[in-house]
């Protein structure tokens, strides 16, 4: 009997755990040998979310329910692995909505690629006009400077993947997640698989999608929060995953500069104007291409400002990280200690 687990960080989601235990618990497995458990991290829920968690393991025996009170998501998934019995370790969220044979195909794929860490492309699916807006923003290639986890027909190896799924004997071997990071813990964990030998493989066949944010304002704050956060990524490792990382700071800084110099120089304002007129141009075309209605130049425009949020978020929140880590080295910034939704 190979035992699989199924890992979850979990904080306050009493309007969505029904349905996304149901999902899980539905999952149908690759063969009868093979055995499902359920484990949750909870970050001290108080909206009752501990209570419907409680209502399930006295109906389901294959669920755990464990405290994580640091109520980061880096703790939580290396609490849920410390307590995981199974020999395969599937990572799960919330927020997330799965195919059925979500787990069969991670467990499936592990076998068969003998990667250290597989998972299916991101799959973002909006309900409104603006949350479908962001989500074409989050799949162009645009937005996420063509990154091979966006490509929705992609299987092979990647940088990094949507959630992942793992031995756990690989997990235990490699450190679990770096409990300092509140986010980009995921992408530190891939980068230190491939930088010790290993592969992280995305398979088109595992198939999940992502419910983005749903407001302009938590897209600019989600992605302040990556930008922030992807800077001790790369103090740590000396080097970024990928230079499209440093991309989104480079064109922020480089237009500050710009206008920061304008008093002073005319031509250095026509730059900068120049500069921020060429991106929209760029934003604009490109969500045009995004966009499902062509005709619906308000939607076009809504992606075009999602993308906005995503580059200058990222960008300005990457330098707010250089400077509390690198220029006063101090720790985060108690804003960046807690998560965005």
């Amino acid at each position: 009997m190979t035992k699989v687990s199924v890992i979850v960080p979990c904080r306050n989601e009493r309007g969505h755990i029904d349905a996304f235990l149901e999902s899980v618990f539905a999952q149908i497995l690759a063969s009868p040998d093979q055995e499902l458990e359920v484990v949750i991290a909870d970050g001290m829920s108080d909206d009752g979310t501990r209570q419907c968690l409680e209502d399930w393991q006295r109906r389901q025996p294959g669920l755990i329910v464990i405290d994580n009170p640091e109520r980061i998501t880096s703790t939580a998934l290396n609490r849920a692995i410390e307590r995981a019995g199974g020999e395969i370790v599937v990572r799960m969220d919330v927020h997330t909505v799965y195919a059925s044979d979500y787990v069969a195909e991670c467990v499936r794929t592990l076998q068969l690629t003998g990667a250290t860490c597989v998972g299916g492309p991101w799959r973002p699916a909006g309900e409104g006009g603006l949350q479908l807006a962001i989500a074409r923003a989050f799949e162009s290639r645009f937005g996420s400077g063509g990154a091979a986890s966006r490509r929705t027909d992609y299987s092979g190896p990647v940088d990094t993947v949507y959630l992942g799924a793992w031995r756990r004997a690989d997990l235990v071997r490699l450190g679990g997640f770096d409990e300092f990071l509140v986010r980009n813990q995921d992408d530190e964990l891939n980068l230190r698989i491939v930088r010790s030998g290993g592969k992280v493989w995305q398979s088109a066949s595992i198939r999940s999608s992502y419910a983005p944010r749903a407001s302009l304002r938590a897209l600019f704050r989600q992605f302040y929060q990556y930008g922030y956060w992807k800077v001790p990524v790369i103090r740590k490792h000396r080097l970024p995953a990928s230079p499209r990382h440093l991309v989104p700071f480079a064109f922020v800084v480089t237009l500050a500069l710009l206008a920061a110099a304008a008093p002073f120089s005319p031509p250095a304002g026509l730059a900068a104007m120049a500069l921020l007129a060429v991106y929209f141009v760029a934003a604009l075309a490109n969500a045009a291409g995004s966009s499902r209605l062509l005709a619906n130049p308000r939607e076009t425009l809504t992606i075009a400002m999602a993308f906005a949020c995503m580059h200058f978020g990222y960008g300005i929140g990457f330098g707010h990280g250089l400077l509390d880590f690198v220029v006063l080295g101090k720790g985060p910034h108690d804003e960046m200690t807690r998560l965005t939704r």
